[in-house]
Parts: C-alpha cells; structure tokens; sequence
C-alpha cells in the first residue's frame, strides 16, 4: 500500500505526521450528544403485549457492531407524551458505561434508515451538523486503535468504568478532506468485511468443536467406554439409558457441599483485602480451566475470619451470574458466596465429577432462578441426580476424556488465537487508514 505524497508534523506525539491536506477539530464543533433513554424502569423492557413498544437499540448492538443492526433491537415502553431523544440515519452511539476499559466509548454509527427508534440509557447519541464530516468515517476513525486507546483511558470508576460526555465532546480528531473520507470508508467497508467473514467461520469453527466437546463428554459419563454393555433406563431425564451395572444417586450422596459466605467483593472494600489469603472469584473460575491454580484477589485477617475456606480437590462451581463453570481447586483458597464446593466421597474420583458436571449446564440452568441475574440454589444442585459406577471404571473414562479433551482443547486454541490475530489485524488496519499512515484513495480492489 501506499504513502500520501507530502506529510506535516501533527504536533501530537503519538500520531506523528499527517498528510499535508488533513486538519485537526474537537467533536463539539461538528457536531453534539445527546443522551438515551431516561425515566424507564425494568417494566418498560421487552413487554411483548404492550401496545406503545417502541424499538430502541440495546448496548450489545454497539458494543458488537460496527454499524447498528436492525436485527438486534430491543422493546421500550414509549407513551405519547414521553420525551425521549429519537436517533437519526447516520448518527453515531458510544458506549457510555462498561465493566472494562476495553468496552468503554466503542462507537458504532447507524447506517440504515429504522424510523422511529431510541437509544438506550447508557449510551450517548452524536449527532453530525457539519457536511463536511461523514459520520461513517468518524466512527472507523474512533474505532481505530490509537483513538479507542485515548478514548477509552478517559473512563473512570470502580466497579464500573464511566464516560463522562465533555471528554467525548471534547475529544480531538484529525481528519481528511470529505472525499477522502469517503474513500477510506468504501476501502474500509470491503476489508473488513473480508476480515469478518473469516473470523466468523472461524468462530463457528471454534463453536462446533465445543458442542463436539461436549457431546463427547456427556457419552462417556452416561454410557461408559464400552459399545457393548447391556444398558437400561436410569430413569433420570438428563442420563437416559445407562449401563446395566450402574446407578444414579443424588449429587448431596456423593459428595460434601460446602457454601462460600464472603459476600463482599475485595475490589470494593479496603477493609478485608491485601493479605496473604488467596480468594477465588467467578472470573478466575472461568478462565482455569480443569484445574484451578491462579488467583486475582487476596484477603486479609479480617477477609479471612468473614470468608470460607474450601479443602483441596474440591470441584467447584459458579452459581451466580454465569452459572455451571466448574475447575478442581488445586489451592487453599477463600471464596465468596457466589461459589459453592463438592468434596467428594471416598468412591466418587473428583475428576469423574469434574466432567460429569461439565455435562449438567442444562439442568444447572432449569434449576436457577433469574432476578437481575441468574442464581443457582445449593440445595436444588445437591438434589441433582449424577451417574454412579465403579471407581475403577471412572479412572478409565477420566483416562480417557483427559486424552481427547486436550487433543480438542488445543485446537480450539488455536483457532482461538487465529480469531484473535484476524481481530489485531483489522484494528491495525483500520488505524493505519484512519491516522493517514496508508494512501488508499486509487484502491481499486
């Protein structure tokens, strides 16, 4: 690809130079916010029979777009007399609140013509008045790297990271001439669409070698290794047919339940972190994998006395938010009560139970409950009925699904890597083009 002819010193360090032609402005000055949805409440929300249901577009449609989808649109309670702010073809939407730095000021811009819309509460609408700035621009310009850097350091919080709207206001862009600008959006509208295509194959790719994970996984716990042991009914909808030597028993029979009870979080509460006490939360659940060894937060004496300690070897399991990720604790470790544990009994192996309970996300999930989130109860997973065969026959399936498990795991790895790089490399993209560093005006394809 090529350079433009002529550069100047921008003046700001992390851009360096521009091409001759390009100027500088602050958002205010082309344009102005507007916020989303005030005054709703949880009844407003997705209430199918309502006769004022009017669409609005949710948070996830900017955060996963580029361009808002009209296929992902929620349901607002919108009466005549209710004075909300209507979006516009070609407005642009940031991401006002996230609970990561990298989620915060995301652009996206409407592309389509939907009507009447809204937008929704955490979010901020950008409206364009000035012609000689094409908003499709604007947002691939906001969307590159360096501007999602700079934008994104202005959020501030604790739990929750927030966008105050003068920083957006005042953000400064560097930009070309309108043509040029129209150019690099049709350049960029044909690459990264490329780009996408692929990392979506990629993604079903990655999702197919899950659901064949997981189809491997729940064979072997309920049919065992053997095609050609007689079998019967279990009686238990999840199991169905079973060899005809193994029995079902209630999951509080076949292990000890232990209930974590810190209910504060550390990040939030001086007062019982930094000690010497590893504390185990969701997150670290989630991405352990089978054996649980790393930890993010630590306790205190005070942390400690208030919290609850589980014994090594213990499956444990998330039963608040994302539900059902479960990893073998292979350190002393304080939980909070979002988590709960299963020691097992003398004749139950804990990695056995460690793949029979990847098989129950279903039944963990008909079994929750859903206030503002999904909440799983101790005594409704205890009662959960689990296959029960031979200790010597769930060491040949542990055995086993370790071997075939990991031979899937590392290629979803891979795969997941490849998403990734597909992903560095259309935001390098994009950020080339959007600073200048990448002629792409006589692009012919």
């Amino acid at each position: 690809m090529n350079s433009y002819p002529s550069y100047k010193d921008s003046g700001v360090e992390w851009l360096g130079d521009i091409p001759n032609d390009w100027d500088s402005i602050r958002l205010k000055y082309i344009g102005f916010l507007y916020g989303g949805l005030s005054g709703k409440s949880g009844k407003d929300f997705n209430d199918d029979g309502n006769p004022n249901n009017k669409p609005f577009i949710p948070f996830t449609n900017i955060s996963d777009n580029t361009y808002i989808s009209r296929d992902n649109l929620g349901k607002v309670n919108i009466s005549e007399d209710d004075k909300q702010n209507r979006v516009k073809q070609f407005d642009l939407f940031f991401l006002m609140s996230s609970e990561d730095q990298e989620g915060i000021g995301k652009p996206s811009v409407l592309k389509e013509e939907l009507g009447e819309v809204y937008l929704n509460t955490f979010c901020r609408g950008f409206r364009i008045t000035d012609e000689k700035y094409d908003s499709l621009f604007v947002n691939y310009l906001l969307s590159g790297h360096s501007y999602r850097e700079l934008l994104s350091v202005e959020g501030r919080g604790f739990t929750r990271i927030n966008l105050r709207s003068h920083k957006v206001s005042n953000f400064q862009i560097y930009y070309p001439p309108k043509e040029t600008q129209t150019q690099i959006v049709s350049f960029l509208d044909t690459k990264t669409n490329k780009i996408d295509e692929l990392i979506e194959k990629t993604q079903q790719k990655i999702e197919l070698l899950k659901e064949k994970r997981t189809s491997l996984i729940n064979h072997c716990v309920t049919k065992g290794l053997n095609p050609d042991v007689e079998m019967k009914d279990s009686g238990v909808e999840w199991i169905g047919e079973i060899p005809s030597h193994w029995e079902t028993s209630q999951i509080k029979f076949v292990t000890q339940l232990f209930r974590g009870k810190f209910s504060h979080r550390p990040r939030n509460d001086q007062r019982f972190y930094n000690g010497e006490y590893p504390f185990i939360q969701t997150g670290d659940i989630v991405s352990s994998g089978k054996y649980l060894t790393n930890y993010t937060q630590t306790l205190n004496e005070k942390g400690y006395s208030v919290s609850k300690e589980f014994p090594l070897n213990t499956l444990v399991m998330t039963i608040s938010g994302n539900i059902g990720d479960v990893s073998i604790l292979k350190i002393k470790s304080c939980f909070p009560d979002s988590i709960i544990g299963f020691f097992p009994f003398k004749n139950t192996s804990v990695d056995f139970l460690y793949f029979v309970f990847s098989s129950l996300k279903n039944e963990f999930y008909k079994n929750s409950t859903i206030s503002t989130q999904m909440n799983l109860n101790i005594e409704r997973v205890g009662s959960i009925k689990v296959p029960l065969l031979p200790k010597s026959e769930q060491t040949k399936i542990v055995e086993y699904l370790d071997e075939q498990t990991q031979k899937i795991d590392s290629t979803i790895e891979k795969e997941t890597q490849r998403t990734e790089l597909l992903k560095e490399y259309r935001q390098s993209l994009i950020s080339e083009v959007v600073t200048g560093k990448v002629d792409v005006r006589n692009y012919n394809g």
